[in-house]
């Protein structure tokens, strides 16, 4: 065993040991906290007896007061260290749920479960039944919901039931306005409550009132006297009668009384006699038909056979043979196109005519009326001026002069007949 040098001389190991440990206490030797430690600590010698033991001792107590002391101070931070721990972990479950609730749209914290605030609105629905004046089920009928903040309008239509219904309604003023086919307009109002489930009281609709167009058309044969009640009044100059001449725009067909009506007036139409007059005296002059002589008797048979050639033509042309072949005799004014165009209807109009069903077709009635006109004549005619080629002769001279005349209605006549002066071809609503 070595030796240590204390106080200036040698010594035993185990006595310096002793001086050592009287002189630094049992703190120096065992300064350490782990018991394993201390039992690793090599005993004193036995020699040491109660000294050694006393030292164990008091190292012992000195461990449990330093652990005594450490864990009463452990205990102290507990409740701080609970405090803070709880505090971080109510942080953590927290924030996430106030996070998610605040991105959710009020819409979905009025829709929750849990209660809504006192001052929250509740959508409501309203609801209703048409009918009719009888009280039967109208069915098809529109119904436009609007409400007083402007927002767009919602429209329904009723089923077979009659009903109709707007749900998710939001409160406040509503305006219903119902319409049908067959119907008035019909309008109602109300306040719908926060939740509400408003039910419109029964709406009677009223018939619609139908505006009837009546057009009154007298008969035909009433238009048609109407007519020749204006072609009575046209005169060319205002004196010369212009009766078969119509500028009606839609002419009515004459039946047989008013064809003979209208040959009668103007065979028997005072300037008819004046102008008879006149070739009678014209043919006397240039000592026409010598037979008939000279003298009051030679003028009186030229008038009479001058007269018979003006009536004759009328009654049989124009009343007699256009009854029986349903024609009409008159002469329907063109008044537009080109002036071709009308020259060729005009000239075209002295062998054709419409029929009383108002198609064109060949004028038989001008034509045969023509020959037997001619054919008349050969009974009062002095004996030189009869035969067929007279006949023949007389009726190709009507032709012609029927044509002459159509060409003086299309272009001049209708100009100087003063109660046409209104008349204009373009705009045919006058007529």
């Amino acid at each position: 065993m070595g030796t240590r040098r204390y106080g200036g001389r040698k010594r035993s190991g185990r006595e310096a040991e002793r001086l050592a440990y009287n002189r630094d206490g049992p703190d120096r030797r065992f300064a350490t906290d782990n018991p394993k430690q201390l039992n690793t600590v090599k005993p004193l010698p036995e020699e040491s007896g109660e000294v050694i033991s006393n030292e164990r001792e008091f190292s012992e107590n000195a461990f449990r007061k330093n652990s005594l002391i450490r864990n009463s101070e452990r205990i102290a931070l507990l409740p701080i260290s609970i405090v803070w721990l709880s505090l971080f972990a109510i942080a953590c479950v927290v924030s996430p749920a106030a996070l998610a609730q605040s991105q959710q749209p009020p819409t979905a914290q009025a829709q929750g479960s849990g209660p809504a605030p006192p001052d929250a609105q509740l959508a409501g629905s309203i609801s209703g039944t048409l009918v009719d004046p009888s009280g039967a089920l109208v069915t098809g009928a529109r119904i436009s919901l609007t409400r007083g903040d402007q927002s767009p309008s919602q429209d329904v239509v009723t089923g077979e039931d009659g009903k109709f219904s707007f749900t998710g309604v939001a409160p406040g003023v509503f305006h219903l306005k119902i319409t049908a086919e067959g119907f008035d307009p019909q309008e109602s109002s109300g306040t719908l409550r926060s939740g509400e489930t408003y039910a419109v009281p029964q709406i009677a609709l009223a018939l619609a009132a139908t505006t009837s167009v009546v057009r009154v058309q007298p008969p035909p044969v009433e238009v048609a006297e109407d007519q020749i009640k204006d072609q009575e009044k046209q005169r060319v100059l205002g004196i010369i009668p212009n009766f078969y001449v119509t500028y009606a725009r839609h002419p009515v067909a004459l039946n047989t009384r008013q064809k003979f009506e209208l040959a009668w007036r103007v065979s028997v139409d005072p300037i008819t006699f004046v102008v008879n007059g006149a070739i009678a005296g014209e043919e006397q002059a240039t000592d026409d038909f010598r037979g008939y002589g000279q003298g009051a008797a030679g003028y009186g048979r030229r008038y009479g056979a001058s007269y018979a050639d003006l009536t004759a033509g009328p009654f049989i042309g124009d009343a007699i043979l256009p009854s029986l072949l349903k024609q009409d005799p008159r002469y329907f004014y063109k008044g537009t196109g080109s002036l071709r165009s009308r020259m060729l209807y005009a000239i075209a109009n002295s062998v054709i005519c419409k029929g009383d069903n108002g198609h064109w077709e060949v004028n038989y009635s001008a034509i045969l009326g023509s020959l037997a006109a001619g054919g008349i004549s050969n009974a009062y005619y002095p004996d030189k001026s009869r035969g067929a080629g007279l006949t023949f002769e007389l009726a190709a001279v009507r032709i012609g002069a029927n044509a002459a005349e159509n060409l003086l209605q299309e272009f001049v006549i209708r100009k100087l007949t003063p109660s046409l002066s209104h008349y204009d071809p373009a705009n045919p609503s006058n007529q």
